[in-house]
């Protein structure tokens, strides 16, 4: 019966089958490219098509048409892919649609070739394609064949039309499918055998970016800027599609996961090298489209007519978030007054401000910055290494900010030293992401010990350069320490932190491999990791938060009870040998301000040597709640306090800070005063107000669409909601057994000094002297009190106190019964 109906065609797809064997096999030793023979099948399919659909009478006046879909129809046949057919009609006689349709199957059939078929009408295809999102985004990469154009071009014009004017209705349907998607298949960049074709960054993103092309509200490959390491989405498409042909040529049949065996053969074939050399190409080029994936979802969400009553704001906020920078429709811009092209800091102040906010990024911001925006001069100035420290301290925005950044050719610009590391994938199995990414991601978890240690700056710059060296031949470690001084000296880190930066690079594997290598009640052991580390306690400390950071960060099972113990075993015992550090100690007291002191309530502004940032220096007759009233007008002025120094002498004190306006210039020293003046007297309710406007930041932020819904930040309007890192309270006894000094580590937030210094006022607790330092996102704020003005017992006091103090820092989020972050 099968072959009645093919009625002398099947010849023709037998001859098809062999023409398809030469073209894989090659004639000689000439072997045809990927790209070669993708556009050889496709014309040789097509001829096929042609041909047989001519001898079952379908002709450009007969009626019928055949409409290529898939890869036939983008040009993009792979040796075993299926075929893709609908088989078009004008309302013919069942019977001889029947018959013709017969006729252009059965030869495909009977010959083994995979095929996906339809017999539709111009009108059954558009209903189809308005009630199925799958079998619309298939039909508009239709292409015509043979037969009647008049009927193709009807069905293809239509839909397209159909999918511009329905795209509104369409797209939370079409975002949800993505995703589901992505969940199934996983992500190509860090799949050990990855989903070429419906993973993250594969093919089916590629045609997703084409269909929102079509309906209007994006670009289909969107500009990456010109140092982008991919060279953008078309090449990142080309790569994909050369490594899935030659996987469906040395498997003999269609295939969509990579398989570990068969990596090797692939790459000689694409002379790419090995299979590390495969996986760093493909990580490269499903990454980038990854990101474009996510600019044009968001693009496209932005693009749409807003629903209910988000569509009464009719021209979206744009809120001042840094000096340049502002939020506008929910992403990160650029403010209408920002110069580029004379402002080097202004990549990291973008990049900051999206890693405090959550949002994204514009996808035009970013090109912007690569097309214009100068270098930074070494060393870089100070403002813009603290900057890197927000970031790095976000936790895991980071990972999101310094993605679009590297994808955009923005970091690698930043750090020209990732390129050695970008996208190079791991060398054993136990690792979960590429090495790039495994910086990125101990930052991140870095970021959530930074209150362990006493310079979290210092831990989030080792924990991103811990495995610098890896790429480049050698010890990584020896390798990367050369590499990290080299960075840290184009940070502009001080000597002495530039050494321990290098130090925590160079020994970050000593504490895990000494703990779960050797004896730990051998003493010989332990004067060992104290002689390597010089004695440094604070060394010793960084390296156990770098320890457990670095080892979270590699995948799941590799940090655990067993490892955390030896290694804390290991880190105790060391301390033991290593002698304590000096506790804070207030500054001296000017005695140049001191004269002063007769003036009254005294309060200058004057700029230091780095821009956006000022000296604000308040003289006043000594009284409680002097601090906690001048850090409140301070933050109420919108002034971030980046280090301040509280001392006091002969009844007047000395208050000096040094702040950063969050955007424009700071206001008048006149003004200050007269707010500060204000506050003492009891005619400025600071708490209230800093209340007010935390709460009005919050509810001022407009998101857009993020990335992926399941990983929203935890930060609405510029402001964090949680915490990366639990807040530390640390008492240290003074000489005077009522005194003492207490030292705060937690994550920033606005008038958080304010709060601080008035929990001590609000407990009759005098602040003796304070030394204030901001580092990124942390605080380490160090007070010497005096407990005796309680009149309670000072331990009674000291529990009071260190509850109020932990009730205004922001403390982590509880996790999520979802989380399985590793």
């Amino acid at each position: 019966m099968a072959a009645e109906r093919a009625s002398g065609t099947t010849a023709g797809a037998t001859d098809l089958v062999r023409a398809r064997t030469k073209l894989l096999e090659g004639r000689g030793r000439t072997r045809l490219s990927a790209p070669a023979l993708r556009e050889a099948l496709t014309d040789l399919f097509e001829l096929w098509l042609t041909t047989t659909a001519s001898e079952v009478g379908i002709t450009p006046d007969s009626g019928f048409a055949v409409l290529a879909v898939g890869g036939l129809a983008r040009r993009e046949m792979l040796p075993f892919s299926d075929l893709d057919l609908v088989l078009l009609h004008d309302d013919m006689e069942p019977a001889l649609v029947s018959d013709v349709a017969d006729k252009l199957w059965y030869p495909l059939w009977d010959a083994h070739i995979g095929l996906d078929h339809s017999v539709r009408t111009p009108g059954q295809a558009l209903d189809v394609a308005a009630s199925d999102l799958t079998a619309a985004l298939g039909l508009l990469d239709a292409r015509h064949i043979v037969g009647d154009k008049e009927l193709s071009t009807a069905v293809v014009s239509g839909i397209v039309r159909q999918w511009r004017s329905g795209i509104r209705d369409r797209f939370p349907d079409l975002e949800e499918a993505t995703r589901a998607r992505w969940n199934r298949s996983g992500d190509i960049a860090h799949r050990a055998e990855p989903d070429l074709k419906s993973g993250r960054g594969g093919l089916r993103d590629v045609q997703l970016l084409d269909a929102l092309s079509l309906a209007q509200v994006t670009d289909a490959m969107p500009g990456l800027g010109p140092d982008s390491p991919s060279g953008g989405v078309q090449e990142a498409h080309r790569r994909i599609l050369d490594v899935r042909t030659e996987l469906h040529r040395v498997a003999g049949r269609g295939r969509d996961h990579l398989r570990a065996q068969d990596a090797d053969e692939i790459a000689a074939a694409l002379r790419l090298g090995d299979r590390f050399d495969l996986a760093r190409v493909l990580t490269d080029a499903a990454r980038t489209i990854g990101y474009s994936v996510d600019v044009g979802l968001r693009t496209a969400a932005n693009a749409l007519p807003r629903r209910g009553l988000s569509r009464l704001r009719l021209v979206p906020v744009r809120r001042p978030l840094d000096e340049g920078v502002v939020e506008h429709a929910g992403e990160v811009v650029l403010a209408r007054d920002a110069r580029p092209t004379k402002d080097p800091g202004l990549i990291m102040r973008v990049a900051a401000a999206a890693a405090v906010t959550g949002l994204p990024m514009s996808a035009s911001t970013l090109r912007r910055l690569s097309d214009s925006a100068p270098e930074l001069r070494e060393p870089w100035p100070k403002e813009a290494v603290d900057d890197l420290l927000v970031v790095l301290g976000s936790g895991s925005r980071a990972v999101a900010v310094i993605e679009a950044l590297d994808r955009t050719g923005l970091w690698g610009r930043l750090m020209p030293e990732w390129g050695a590391v970008r996208d190079l994938p791991p060398r054993d199995a136990v690792h979960t992401w590429t090495v790039d990414r495994h910086l990125v991601e101990t930052a991140a978890v870095a970021s959530g010990l930074t209150t362990r240690v006493a310079r979290p700056d210092l831990l989030v710059l080792g924990a991103l350069l811990h495995d610098i060296g890896k790429g480049r031949g050698g010890d990584h470690s020896v390798v990367g320490a050369d590499i990290a001084a080299q960075i840290g000296r184009r940070l502009g880190l001080w000597p002495s932190d530039l050494a321990v930066v290098v130090a925590m690079v160079r020994h970050h594997l000593l504490l895990p491999d000494t703990a779960t290598r050797r004896d730990l009640d051998d003493p010989a052991t332990v004067e060992r990791v104290v002689d390597t580390l010089g004695g440094d306690a604070r060394l010793l400390e960084l390296l156990h938060a770098l320890a457990e950071a670095d080892s979270i960060a590699t995948g799941p099972g590799v940090w655990g009870e067993w490892k955390a113990s030896l290694i804390g075993d290991l880190v105790h015992r060391c301390r033991l040998v290593v002698a304590g550090e000096a506790l804070p100690e207030p500054d001296p007291v000017d005695p140049a301000l001191l004269a002063r002191a007769d003036e009254g309530v005294v309060v200058d502004l004057t700029p230091t040597d780095a821009p956006h940032t000022f000296d604000v220096t308040v003289v006043a007759p000594d009284r409680r709640g002097l601090l906690s009233n001048a850090a409140g007008v301070l933050a109420l002025a919108s002034l971030r306090v980046l280090s301040a120094s509280v001392t006091s002498a002969r009844g007047h004190a000395v208050n000096r800070f040094v702040v950063s306006p969050a955007f424009g210039s700071p206001p008048e020293p006149g003004l200050l005063r007269q707010e500060l003046i204000r506050s003492l007297d009891g005619d400025l309710p600071l708490l209230e107000r800093l209340d007010a406007k935390e709460a009005e930041a919050r509810s001022a932020s407009t998101p857009g669409l993020l990335p992926d819904p399941a990983t929203v930040p935890r930060a609405v309007g510029g402001l964090p909601l949680h915490a990366q890192a639990p807040p530390r309270i640390l008492w240290f006894d003074g000489e005077d057994p009522a005194q003492a000094v207490v030292e705060v580590r937690a994550e920033d937030r606005p008038g958080l000094l304010c709060r601080l210094a008035a929990v001590f006022e609000t407990h009759g607790t005098d602040v003796l002297w304070a030394k204030v330092a901001t580092r990124g996102t942390s605080v380490i704020d160090a007070f010497g009190v005096d407990l005796s003005g309680g009149g309670e017992p000072a331990s009674v006091v000291r529990g009071e106190i260190e509850r109020s103090l932990l009730a205004v820092v922001p403390a982590p989020a509880p996790p999520a019964e979802d989380d399985d972050r590793p």
